[in-house]
């Protein structure tokens, strides 16, 4: 017999509201199969299992509200465990973002249904497709949607004022409890510039890579070389991640954020790692995360694009042990071979937890990533 609890789907999260049960029991589940959707403050996410068996007890009731940690249902037969013998493999290339993305349990959808869709707060699951193989098209979402000058409707258990309760309460504990140090790097961003423009020459504007997938990908390159940065802190020590699970925060529509995981993010390609962000974004603000990739991340980045500030200094999330902040590309002088004269920089910061690391070992973390982008080319 095997106890199925509330995850803790990270730091700000104490309890959760079970509101969907999607297996009864007798049923036979595996790991990775969604058997619950659980709110939070971060709205309603979908709840994976990660051991295989027969459902023998619901224990928990659809609209129970329970700590993390609570049993929520009991299997017989079960076996596997959170943690793998090995890691996972590696997932296979995205589809092209041009294409209609098609997720087991989720409706077929056009990306820019689902844009429009996140834009305006519909849930996807309640609209009719009537594309090809009943895709979900833009006039689908045009259907549906408030008429103008309405409130859109927020999804259900999304509550922007806990939410920000939960974030305080969460960078309260981190400000109280990680010994954080920072330190920062003037990147200049000309050569991974270049290489974007010449990647995006001949590519439709959909499908052309942003500046956050080639800091993404040098990143995650830099963190798996140095694996005192990649984990998290747990009863007392540090336990290193089994691979490069990068969090990425979003911003989310109505204030919040939320910051989902990329998996083995070092062993991806570039255009790989930009569906991934596209996806992802699309997900988060749609509230069609899972459990997963709210618990999976090892280290988290936040990058603040062309319409954020110079720099950012990040607060670490806990567990983790590191967070790198990254600020908008900016022109300034810069010296090359002794001659002055306009660059695109760009501000990479680290808080590292002095508990798990120090500064020397940080240091070679920015280095490696400002090698990387000078070397664009490479990644």
């Amino acid at each position: 017999m095997t106890d199925f609890r509330m995850p803790s789907l990270g730091a700000d999260m104490e309890a959760g509201t079970l509101v969907e049960w999607r297996v009864k029991p007798g049923a036979t589940v595996k790991r990775g199969d969604v058997v619950a959707v659980v709110e939070t403050q971060k709205g309603a996410i979908e709840i994976e299992i990660f051991n295989e068996g027969l459902v023998s007890e619901i224990v928990v009731p659809v609209g129970g509200r329970v700590p993390v940690g609570t049993v929520l249902a009991r299997l017989e037969g079960a076996a596997g465990a959170r943690e793998p013998a090995a890691p996972p493999p590696l997932p296979p290339p995205a589809p092209p973002v041009s294409a209609l993305p098609v997720t087991p349990g989720r409706p077929r959808i056009s990306p820019a249904a689902r844009r429009l869709a996140a834009a305006r707060g519909i849930d996807i699951q309640r609209v009719a497709g009537t594309g090809p193989a009943g895709a979900i098209t833009v006039a689908d979402v045009e259907a549906v949607s408030p008429a103008p000058g309405a409130m859109p409707p927020q999804r259900p258990g999304f509550d922007p004022a806990a939410m920000r309760q939960a974030i305080a309460a969460a960078m309260s504990r981190s400000k109280r409890e990680i010994p954080h140090y920072y330190l920062s790097q003037t990147v200049d961003a000309s050569a991974a510039l270049a290489r974007l423009e010449r990647m995006n020459r001949e590519r439709p504007p959909p499908e052309r890579l942003l500046p956050a997938a080639l800091f993404l990908r040098a990143t995650a390159l830099a963190v798996a070389k140095t694996p005192e940065l990649n984990g998290v802190w747990e009863d007392g020590r540090f336990r290193p991640g089994d691979g490069v699970h990068i969090g990425w925060a979003i911003a989310l529509r109505g204030g919040g954020l939320v910051a989902p995981a990329i998996r083995n993010a070092d062993r991806r390609p570039l255009d790989d790692l930009m569906a991934a962000l596209r996806d992802l974004v699309l997900r988060a603000r749609s509230f069609a995360l899972r459990s997963s990739e709210l618990s999976d991340p090892t280290i988290t980045v936040t990058s603040l694009g062309d319409r954020g500030a110079d720099a950012v200094l990040p607060i670490i999330y806990p567990p983790q042990v590191a967070m790198i902040g990254i600020g908008r590309i900016v022109t300034r002088p810069w010296v090359i071979d002794g001659t002055l004269g306009p660059r695109p920089i760009v501000a990479i910061t680290l808080a590292g937890d002095h508990r798990a690391s120090d500064g020397h070992r940080g240091g070679l973390l920015l280095a490696e990533i400002d090698r990387l982008l000078q070397e664009a080319e490479t990644l």
